[in-house]
């Protein structure tokens, strides 16, 4: 990836932030400006304040070294912020993840691949507090099927003991 096309992928992250309702700002250069490691953004909605590394790939795996990580971590605890890896795929939305979420690799290096990003990571609506993930597991909870009184009334229309109008009113 492009350095230009990493910084206009940052800038995107930062201004969707923005209207979320984050105070946001971009580290500019970020970690060749000084000699420590700093983070791509700095996000806070005065409830959550996250360190950001972001990263952008055309549809490859998304490499971070792990002084990259360890950098992100030190930085983030050392600020009172939770740090996040952002990652965005061509054509899809940012996803996040703590780095202890992330694979390792066998050299101590993290990846997140396309698959794992949408299957896993946190979403940005979900990541801005707009909403909240719901999986299939969480929606079966406690379900021991079909509500009995519904398969009751559509019996009845199936037996012609009731009629369509008759079911609709019972069941609204």
């Amino acid at each position: 990836m492009s350095q230009a096309k990493g910084d206009r992928r940052e800038r995107e992250l930062v201004n969707e932030l923005d209207e979320a309702g984050f105070a946001v700002m971009r580290a500019p250069a970020s970690g060749s400006a000084t000699e420590r490691e700093l983070p791509d953004v700095l996000a806070g909605d005065g409830e959550q304040f996250y360190a950001i590394e972001a990263k952008s790939s055309s549809g490859d795996p998304i490499y971070l070294t792990g002084e990259e990580v360890e950098a992100l971590t030190f930085f983030a605890r050392n600020f009172g912020a939770k740090p996040r890896i952002g990652v965005r795929f061509d054509r899809e939305d940012w996803y996040f993840f703590h780095p202890g979420d992330l694979y390792v690799t066998d050299g101590g290096n993290y990846r997140v691949k396309k698959e794992t990003a949408l299957a896993d990571g946190t979403d940005f609506p979900e990541f801005t507090g707009r909403s909240e993930k719901v999986t299939l597991a969480d929606v079966g909870d406690g379900d021991d099927g079909p509500d009995e009184e519904i398969v009751r009334v559509l019996n009845a229309v199936e037996q012609g003991v009731m009629e369509i109008d008759e079911a609709a009113a019972l069941l609204e």
